[in-house]
């Protein structure tokens, strides 16, 4: 029979997670090692293992559950919308804050869904009927995309059209993506006073 499983092993899961997306931060995730996050856990390797067989799985698991954060927080702004009665516009604004407020608290987890999905296995896995780790976060990167992309084209049905549409939902992932390469806590700006410069940008700009 199977050991259940202990009543804080999803609590050391998250911890390990957020250790490990420091060392991928910090290091780079070729660069990191086993040893070197299990050292950074305080805790040895093989006790490592006994939550991940691999640094892959440590990847895969760190961005499935950021990705599904994402798609989370998307679900959520529209629910916030539809309670409060917000016009369009204004429930996109509420999503832009959510997502830099996630990227504030996850700002490691963040770096490696940009820098490392690269490295997930490319090979199908049946227990993710049959995509493999690459494909899945992809394709929430994609869900994650064409969501904001959706509330772009409702917030300002005049400015968005097919031919434009992607670049301007690109434009907005350029100016939020990147925000942990400049944007540091302390410092002459918030991410939350950065998120109305955000919106003040698209109003002037796209109304």
């Amino acid at each position: 029979m199977a050991r259940p499983k202990s009543a804080t092993h999803d609590l050391k899961r998250e911890a390990i997670l957020d250790i490990a997306a420091q060392c991928f931060a910090s290091r780079s995730y070729p660069a990191a090692s086993m040893n070197e996050i299990a050292t950074a856990c305080g805790t040895s390797k093989a006790r490592l293992y006994h939550y991940y067989d691999s640094k892959e799985a440590i990847l895969f698991d760190l961005m499935d559950r950021y990705t599904q954060r994402l798609l989370t927080l998307i679900a959520q702004a529209e629910a916030i919308a539809q309670r409060r009665n917000l016009t369009d516009r204004a429930a996109l604004h509420e999503l832009i804050r959510a997502f830099l407020q996630e990227y504030e608290n996850s700002a490691t987890r963040h770096v490696a869904l940009l820098n490392d999905t690269q490295f997930l296995s490319d090979a199908p896995d049946t227990g993710l009927a049959g995509q493999s780790p690459r494909e899945l976060i992809l394709n929430r990167q994609r869900d994650v995309v064409a969501a904001v992309t959706r509330a772009l084209k409702r917030a300002y049905p005049e400015r968005l059209t097919p031919a434009n549409q992607t670049a301007i939902t690109m434009m907005l992932f350029g100016m939020i993506n990147w925000t942990f390469t400049w944007l540091r806590p302390g410092g002459p700006i918030s991410y939350v006073a950065f998120a109305d410069e955000v919106i003040q940008l698209l109003e002037k700009g796209l109304a």
